[in-house]
């Protein structure tokens, strides 16, 4: 297989993004932001080209996922304690059910994190969900409860923020928390052994493996997937790291040091590099690693870093030939990905928190006051539209079958003509 092909491709996680009318996961099709659906609504406002708005109790920051007629979400509603998937009619916006899977005894967590951040995925059968407590559920479409697994409780001092990969009916989630003892600081401000990456069986909730992680401290990222010399591997940042693990069982193949704790960004791929964003305290950067390589490489498969226009919060973006990304206040910088040099860097204003996401030559841009900014995809800043809903939000936006599906503090919108 030549370089080209193997470094270059990267595997949708449960649709091909020829298609791309479903949204099944985080980031969508591919796990990367990117969409292939054509057409999709460029301006709107809380009253114009909205095709519904529903109501959802509760309070999560976790994002919609699409699969045909259905959109699902989740919440936790009772200051926490009740863990709930929603099922709405894509067309319309009503709720089909709501369901409590279980319930959960609320814990420490960050000021911008809730009880039900992870988003959940779904295969066209069931739908998975993770909630703050590092519980699992599957349900299947009509809102039956088929298996949960409360083995894997979770403590962050962030809280839990990481969301599912969902695969070949394997079931992954990055769990990257820290010490709940008397030395707080533990897995969080020090590196701890703890860490790892998870794989259930998606039919029985039954744990398939673990892949440790070594020394490393607190993350929120989701892991990606990419194939090697025909061998799929989960590649996935924590702090202080960013790792390749077999995915067939979960062996870690190969670790690189990528100095920072508390990420939240999740893995971005392309081009044969895997891109990593963390650092705090004046150590904030961006970096690209060579995909590849076997053991504790360090960085000797850094091939560039970039100081400046660093997210903490929101993800990056890699459309080809370059890395957008967005800072929590509201920077916006593009890169050429290969070598890391600037192409340029703007203002877009406001706070985000929010993933971008692309289609079409287009990235939208979702900041915390509700007003999604739209700019070109290119080597030239330009933005095509801003569009306010006058709602906090801070889940990312979903794309399917012509229409964005946006959540905010309150409500789900459907956003496209009626």
């Amino acid at each position: 297989m030549n370089v080209t092909a193997q470094l270059a491709w990267i595997l949708p996680l449960s649709a091909s993004l020829v298609s791309a009318e479903n949204w099944p996961c985080f980031r969508g099709p591919s796990g990367q932001g990117v969409s292939a659906e054509k057409h999709l609504p460029l301006t709107w406002s809380a009253t114009e080209n909205i095709a519904w708005k529903t109501p959802i109790p509760g309070e999560s920051w976790s994002s919609p996922i699409v699969w045909g007629d259905r959109v699902f979400v989740t919440t936790a509603t009772e200051k926490g304690a009740s863990c709930r998937v929603l099922c709405l009619n894509r067309a319309t916006g009503e709720i089909l059910w709501n369901k409590e899977v279980f319930r959960q005894v609320p814990g420490h967590k960050g000021d911008r994190n809730t009880y039900a951040t992870p988003t959940p995925a779904t295969d066209g059968e069931r739908v998975y969900a993770c909630f703050g407590d590092g519980s699992f559920a599957a349900l299947d479409f009509a809102g039956i409860v088929v298996w949960t697994n409360r083995d894997y409780r979770f403590y962050s001092q962030h809280g839990l923020g990481s969301s599912l990969v969902l695969h070949r009916g394997l079931l992954i989630m990055a769990r990257d928390g820290s010490g709940e003892g008397a030395d707080k600081d533990l897995g969080w401000q020090k590196p701890w052994d703890q860490a790892y990456v998870l794989a259930l069986d998606a039919a029985t909730g039954r744990e398939r493996w673990k892949g440790r992680r070594g020394l490393s401290r607190i993350s929120h990222g989701t892991p990606a997937l990419w194939e090697h010399e025909g061998r799929l591997q989960v590649v996935s940042e924590a702090g202080d790291v960013v790792q390749g693990f077999d995915f067939a069982t979960g062996e870690r193949l190969w670790s690189s040091k990528a100095i920072g704790e508390g990420k939240a960004p999740s893995t971005v791929i392309g081009g044969g590099l895997v891109f990593t964003a963390g650092g705090w305290g004046g150590r904030e950067s961006i970096k690209a690693f060579r995909l590849g390589g076997r053991g504790d490489l360090q960085e000797t498969n850094l091939v560039w870093e970039h100081r400046r226009g660093m997210p903490k919060v929101p993800s990056m973006l890699y459309v080809a030939p370059h890395l957008f990304a967005i800072t929590d206040g509201g920077i916006a910088t593009c890169l050429k990905a290969a070598t890391g040099e600037m192409v340029w860097q703007e203002r877009v204003g406001g706070n985000h928190s929010a993933s971008p996401v692309s289609a079409e030559g287009q990235i939208y841009l979702l900041g915390d006051s509700g007003e999604t900014t739209v700019i070109e995809a290119g080597p030239v800043f330009k933005v095509l539209a801003r569009n306010p809903l006058g709602e906090k939000a801070q889940a990312s936006i979903a794309c399917s079958q012509g229409r964005l599906f946006l959540r905010t503090e309150k409500h789900v919108f459907c956003i496209g003509g009626k």
